[in-house]
């Protein structure tokens, strides 16, 4: 397995826009369909050009779509991509020195190759999932703190 090329595609502001308005439709044709697992998209108008896409893309398509509507660049990297340190560090918004912490102490599972670590982006983000629900509690702590308290 070789190390995935991450590149970021950043909106312009038209096409912030543009996301902004597809995510729109798009967000509504799901609610509209909720049983659906498979979806028609009509290519130009042309009917006889269409495409059958699964649920689980499209709303893929709506997650990509609302970062760009925000004006954010995008990456899409696939589960078994190996990265690097550097990319993994980056995807995490850490240093690279303290992403190599959490990869001594276990909390992010890797493999070497040669001297150089490999880090599999699907472990990256089990690890991304779990800190961000233990963020989540504590802040959702803190505020009942707060609220006990009368401090809010």
């Amino acid at each position: 397995m070789g190390s995935a090329k991450i590149a970021q595609v950043p909106p312009d502001p038209s096409e912030a826009a543009t996301a902004d308005l597809a995510l729109r439709r798009i967000t509504r044709y799901l609610s509209m369909h909720a049983d659906e697992r498979e979806l028609r998209v009509v290519v130009d108008g042309d009917p006889d050009e269409s495409l059958s896409l699964p649920r689980s893309a499209v709303e893929l398509l709506a997650r990509v779509l609302a970062h760009m509507a925000a004006g954010q660049g995008v990456s899409v990297v696939p589960a078994h991509a190996e990265l690097t340190t550097q990319q993994a560090a980056d995807l995490l918004n850490v240093s690279r020195p303290y992403l190599i912490g959490l990869l001594d102490t276990g909390d992010i599972e890797y493999r070497k190759v040669g001297k150089h670590r490999r880090v599999r982006a699907d472990s990256l983000m089990n690890y991304k999932r779990k800190d961000d629900q233990e963020r989540r509690a504590a802040a959702d702590e803190l505020a009942e703190l707060d609220q006990d308290l009368d401090l809010y």
